[in-house]
């Protein structure tokens, strides 16, 4: 559960490095392909994108433990440009990346959000006091519905923010198997259709 919290909160840093690098590099190498600037910019696009992909596999690996093949063929001895550009798996490699801004958005939200909020509750009972006023106002802060600033007024929220804990230990886990499925689909073999 560790390793899926660390993993899914790093994706928002990762989907944002990892959609510009692809993006700025494949924009910026097709624009100027036709007066031959771009090809190496192209070049390096690839390069960065099946590293990229390396790198990600070994943190799926590492932090959620599932293990994701290489999908690459072997490099001929001759053109082994070609052979990359050819491969289908350097633009899966790619698309993996334009997919992680809006995934690793979502993610990030969704991870922090409940974990916040279920620490929050449960230690309510805790901090109250040093909050403005000595108090918690649930939901609204002019016309509150509920106001904590006691103990047994604490006490049912952070109840609450146990089973919400217990809640959230459940989506984190569910989350970092749901992500593991979808970098093994994207960044492992392709699977045939026959």
């Amino acid at each position: 559960m560790v390793g899926s919290l660390g993993f899914l909160t790093m994706n928002l840093a990762v989907g944002i490095i990892g959609f510009t690098v692809v993006v700025t590099l494949f924009a910026v190498g097709v624009g100027t392909a036709v007066v031959w600037v771009g090809l190496p910019v192209l070049a390096l696009a690839i390069l960065l994108s099946r590293g990229g992909a390396r790198l990600e596999r070994a943190r799926v690996y590492a932090m959620l433990d599932t293990h994701i093949d290489l999908p690459y063929p072997a490099l001929p001895e001759e053109n082994r440009w070609r052979a990359r550009v050819k491969d289908v798996n350097t633009y899966r490699d790619a698309l993996y990346f334009l997919l992680m801004l809006p995934v690793g958005i979502a993610e990030f939200t969704v991870v922090v959000t409940l974990w916040s909020t279920s620490l929050g509750l449960v230690f309510l009972p805790l901090f109250y006091r040093w909050l403005p006023e000595g108090e918690f106002r649930v939901f609204d802060w002019d016309r509150p519905w509920v106001v904590v600033d006691s103990i047994p007024d604490a006490v049912p929220f952070a109840l609450a923010g146990v089973v919400l804990l217990g809640l959230t230990v459940l989506v984190t886990r569910g989350l970092g198997r749901a992500h593991a499925r979808f970098a093994r689909a994207l960044l492992g073999p392709a699977r045939s259709l026959a």
